[in-house]
Order: structure tokens, then C-alpha cells, then sequence
């Protein structure tokens, strides 16, 4: 066993201390009693990371490469603080933590990475120990729901175990390729809050929806990865999407997000090489990283869960599905324009339709116009199949692309460069097609 993975079981014994606060629960101890009670072994441990064990056999045990110069098991110390700070989350009435989220947070990080450091005494390659990492969260996250579950109340529904678990196994894998290996305290914080929203949403999925959710989107994420559409960051935060996709929205949605991650990354490969000598081409030999990913699916990715609460929030959930269909189409109609438009010469400003060079932000092009409509056009196809809609709300949602691709443009044109960097604009251009979309179906009483 390396020093890595006996470090790693160490802190996975520090986690299972987790346990505790739902055995604390209806003990009688009062709210701050348990509070503290459920904290206390946490700060403990952390203090006497900083305060007590600066040599010796543990400290080597524990100490991560940082620690040997300051002397002091900062590592440690954050992780356990990180605990008690969201033990008291749980324990204290007015904020209301889910024990199951705390639990299974830290069941998904410590496990993840007992499995991860493990494997990669084997096998270096990044993509391999990632997922080994997301499959030992997932095991262990589903076992940290379903032991909460049992000490509990003796019930736990594994089909939305099995869904949170793996919303927090992708969740962490992804934050953990983004970050470094020192900022697990804060991938543990997130991924506890993260599965407190979800917990929040009271969603309840079938088995059958949560099973076809997580294989579909692995699936998905190895086809993007070994076609290289997309790097590994880029096909984490695709698979998280494509997941919460199919199981808060439904197969339809995620049809939708498949054609525009696909045709979208086959688009940034299209004549490569005379778009890198155009000097227009993506960088990464086309392959979209995470921040790309994001910016083109942020908005998606929070109609869906708007969708999901849409009980909650008083709004008609079709509201929500127009406008996820508007943020995808505007992201095709753009990747289409810009891609498929930069190949052609003599491109114009947007805002002054004077010539410019190829790649300025804010040129256009007729053609990439076109092929911008045309891309708005087959998502708007693929929503009128699944959702069963008439011509008047598919051409809607074509309308919304061509708005956030001209969004792009005008944005491209005026702030590009000086106040948004170019995924800011593509977040901006998604959300004016949501919101195009969305408001034209609403004013024309179609909703």
C-alpha cells in the first residue's frame, strides 16, 4: 500500500466520524448540545492537526507534500474543520442540513479518493483515475443515503440514493479536476450543498429513469472523450448535464442536449486545419473544456431544475421547456454560425457591416447566418418530435436561436475582450434565447 492510499484510508477514517451526527438524532440532547456533541470529535481531530502531531510516523501518515514544509497538517485540519463546519449545518434548527447530504458528501470524497489513489499506483492517465473516482463516490455515496436512511427512519428509496449519489460522485470529480488536491475541503462544502438543493427539490424519480440516466451519460462521456470533442473537464461537466437532463427533465431534453453536443463538437472539428490557419479554430485541437461546456449549458442546466421545482415556484413547468429548448438552439445556431461561417471570406462587423478579418469578434457572416438558422432549426425539429409541438411554437424556438446567436454577434462586437471574456458571451447568448423563447410563448398565450 503507498503512502498516498494510506493517507487517503486515513482521512476516509476521519469521515466516517460523519456517522455520528445522525446517531445523534432525537436523542433528547437539545439542539445545542447535539451541535456540539456532533462538531466536537471534527475540531478535535483539527486542532490537534495544527497544534499537536508535527512528527513522527503519524504525521508522515498524514502530511500531504505541503505540509512537510510548514510542519503542520493543514490538509487535515481543513478537511476536519470542513466537517464540523457542516455537522453544525445539520445539527443547528435554523439552517436544516440533511444529514444524508453530509454523510454521503463525505462518503463520496473520502471513498472516491481511498479507490482513485489506489488505482493510480496502476494506471497514471488522468481519465482512468477520474473515473474510477466517480464510480467509487457513486458505490459509497448510495451506501452513505441508504445508512442515513436505515439509522433514521429504516427507509431509503435507492432509485433517488442512487441519483443524488451520483449527482455528487460527478459533482466532486469535476470540481477535483478543476482544483487542486489541497481544495477537497471545499469540493466536500460544495457537494454537501449541492445534494441539499437536490434533497430540497424532493424529486423522485423511477428506477428505470435514474438506471438509463447514469448509463446513458457515462456512455456519453466516453464517446466525447475518445473522439476528443472534448476535454476531460469538458466531458465531466457534459455527463453531469446530460444526467440531470434525463432524469429532472426527461429523455427529450436530453435529445436535445445530445444533438447540440455532438453536432456542436463535430462542428468545432469540421476543416480543422484551415480554420487553425483562418486562426479561428478552437483551442485543444477543438476539444471544449468544462468552462466551454458550462457557458453553453448553464443555461439549460437551470431550466431543467426550474422545471423540476416548477410545483414549487408557481411557474408552468412548459415555461421552462421552451426555454431550455431557446438556450439550446441559441447555443447550436452559434457554434453553427461561428464555426461553419468562419470558413467563408469577407466577414462584417455586425454593428457597422464594414469588412473585417476573419476571427474579430462580432464578424459575420451570410452563410454562418444561414447555418445558424439551420442548426436553431434542427433542435427546434428534434423539440417538436419529443414534445409534440404544432409549427407556431417549433418556429418559436428557431426564432430564439437566431437571437442568441445575433446576441453573440452584438456582444462580440461591443463588450468582448474589454468587459466579457468570450464563455461570458456565450452564457449571455444562451440566456437571450431562453428568454426569447420563452417570452414569445408566453405572450402568445401558448403556455
Amino acid at each position: 500500500m503507498t503512502g498516498n492510499v494510506r493517507r487517503a484510508a486515513a482521512y476516509a477514517l476521519v469521515g466516517s466520524l460523519a456517522l455520528v451526527v445522525p446517531l445523534l438524532a432525537g436523542r433528547g440532547l437539545g439542539p445545542t448540545t447535539t451541535a456540539g456533541v456532533a462538531a466536537l470529535p471534527f475540531l478535535l481531530i483539527g486542532l490537534g492537526a495544527l497544534y499537536v502531531v508535527d512528527e513522527g510516523p503519524l504525521f508522515d501518515l498524514l502530511a500531504r507534500p505541503g505540509d512537510y514544509e510548514a510542519g503542520r497538517l493543514f490538509g487535515l485540519a481543513a478537511f476536519a474543520f470542513a466537517c464540523a463546519g457542516l455537522a453544525l449545518l445539520v445539527t443547528l434548527e435554523q439552517f436544516g442540513l440533511p444529514p444524508a447530504a453530509f454523510v454521503a458528501s463525505v462518503a463520496v470524497l473520502v471513498v472516491g479518493n481511498v479507490v482513485a489513489e489506489a488505482v493510480r499506483f496502476r494506471a497514471t492517465e488522468p481519465v482512468v483515475v477520474t473515473a474510477v473516482f466517480a464510480v467509487g463516490g457513486l458505490l459509497a455515496g448510495i451506501g452513505g443515503f441508504l445508512a442515513v436512511g436505515t439509522i433514521l427512519d429504516g427507509r431509503a428509496a435507492l432509485p433517488v440514493a442512487a441519483f443524488l449519489a451520483a449527482t455528487g460522485a460527478l459533482g466532486a470529480a469535476l470540481l477535483r479536476t478543476a482544483l487542486f488536491k489541497r481544495d477537497d475541503p471545499l469540493v466536500l462544502v460544495s457537494v454537501a450543498l449541492l445534494l441539499w438543493g437536490f434533497i430540497e427539490l424532493g424529486v423522485a424519480p423511477s428506477g428505470v429513469r435514474v438506471g438509463v440516466g447514469i448509463g446513458v451519460s457515462v456512455l456519453l462521456g466516453y464517446v466525447a472523450f475518445a473522439l476528443g470533442t472534448a476535454s476531460l473537464t469538458g466531458m465531466l461537466t457534459g455527463v453531469l448535464l446530460a444526467l440531470l437532463a434525463i432524469v429532472l427533465g426527461g429523455y427529450g431534453w436530453f435529445a436535445l442536449l445530445i444533438t447540440f453536443f455532438g453536432l456542436g463538437g463535430l462542428a468545432s472539428k469540421f476543416r480543422y486545419e484551415e480554420k487553425r490557419e483562418r486562426g479561428i479554430a478552437e483551442e485543444n485541437e477543438g476539444a471544449r473544456g468544462g468552462g466551454n461546456v458550462l457557458a453553453n449549458a448553464a443555461v439549460a442546466l437551470v431550466a431543467v431544475v426550474l422545471f423540476a421545482a416548477s410545483a414549487r415556484v408557481g411557474v408552468p413547468p412548459g415555461l421552462f421547456r421552451y426555454a431550455f429548448a431557446g438556450s439550446v438552439a441559441a447555443a447550436m445556431a452559434d457554434t453553427f454560425s461561428s464555426e461553419i461561417g468562419g470558413l467563408f471570406d469577407d466577414p462584417r462587423l455586425i454593428t457597422t457591416l464594414q469588412r473585417v478579418e476573419p476571427g474579430t469578434d462580432g464578424a459575420i457572416t451570410w452563410q454562418g447566418q444561414v447555418a445558424g438558422v439551420l442548426g436553431a432549426a434542427v433542435i427546434a425539429g428534434i423539440a417538436a418530435v419529443f414534445f409534440d409541438l404544432t409549427p407556431v411554437p417549433t418556429a418559436v424556438i428557431v426564432v430564439g436561436g437566431f437571437a442568441g446567436t445575433i446576441a453573440d454577434s452584438l456582444l462580440g462586437a461591443t463588450l468582448e475582450g474589454s468587459l466579457l471574456g468570450n464563455e461570458s458571451v456565450n452564457l449571455l447568448a444562451t440566456l437571450a434565447g431562453a428568454v426569447t423563447s420563452a417570452g414569445l410563448v408566453l405572450g402568445l398565450g401558448l403556455v
